[in-house]
């Protein structure tokens, strides 16, 4: 009986000795405590049509399509799949949650050489029907038969010195179906916007449907 009292004594002291067990703090939902892509954001800011247009400059064997309203989605991996190790990154990403909290609308000002259409918003789904059932579709679905995707932008982040940003392309054919997307960061480097080596920042934020 002694050594069962001293057993007890022992386990009720390391009980209270023991560090207490935290659960992991569970991620905040992005979608609720910063959603994006709200209504009303007005027309694209001016320096973006330079950042994108530099992204497209090679000619490719697709036609343009953008959506008409800028769209962007940030997925959450470890809370959110951006990871800025430095104070400039972290100005970034602030920057381009700030950027795309409401949606933006593109306008005709791209410089890109092989030309490109912008859609609005309410025949995007017509376009998409098309794009995922391309054998068919009939008359309505003639102009789009060499568009292989519809491209949603999103509005850069900048640094404050304007010098790099957080930028974003959703490659999409039919919404959750086929496509893809990604955030990612480019660098103007003598005097023209460039996509940056893969780092860490935004190694995460690559997706594929």
């Amino acid at each position: 009986m002694p050594v069962v009292l001293a057993l007890i004594a022992v386990a009720l002291v390391w009980t209270r000795m023991a560090p207490p067990h935290h659960a992991p703090k569970p991620f905040t939902d992005l979608g609720v405590a910063t959603p994006l892509n709200q209504p009303g954001g007005g027309v694209a800011p001016a320096e973006a049509y330079e950042v994108y247009s530099a992204l497209y400059q090679t000619p490719m064997h697709e036609q343009l399509v953008f959506a008409e309203d800028s769209d962007t989605n940030i997925p959450q991996v470890n809370g959110s799949c951006l990871q800025p190790a430095s104070s400039q990154e972290k100005e970034m990403t602030d920057a381009f949650v700030a950027a795309n909290q409401q949606s933006h609308r593109w306008e005709h000002k791209f410089s890109i050489p092989q030309g490109y259409r912008l859609l609005p918003h309410a025949e995007i789904p017509g376009a998409q029907t098309c794009l995922l059932h391309r054998q068919g579709g009939g008359a309505q679905c003639a102009d789009y038969q060499q568009v292989r995707y519809v491209r949603f932008l999103g509005a850069p982040g900048f640094n404050h010195a304007h010098t790099r940003a957080l930028v974003s392309v959703i490659k999409s054919c039919a919404p959750g179906n086929c496509g893809g997307g990604g955030i990612f960061a480019v660098e103007k480097t003598e005097g023209a916007w460039q996509r940056s080596p893969v780092s860490d920042f935004t190694r995460d934020c690559s997706w594929m449907y």
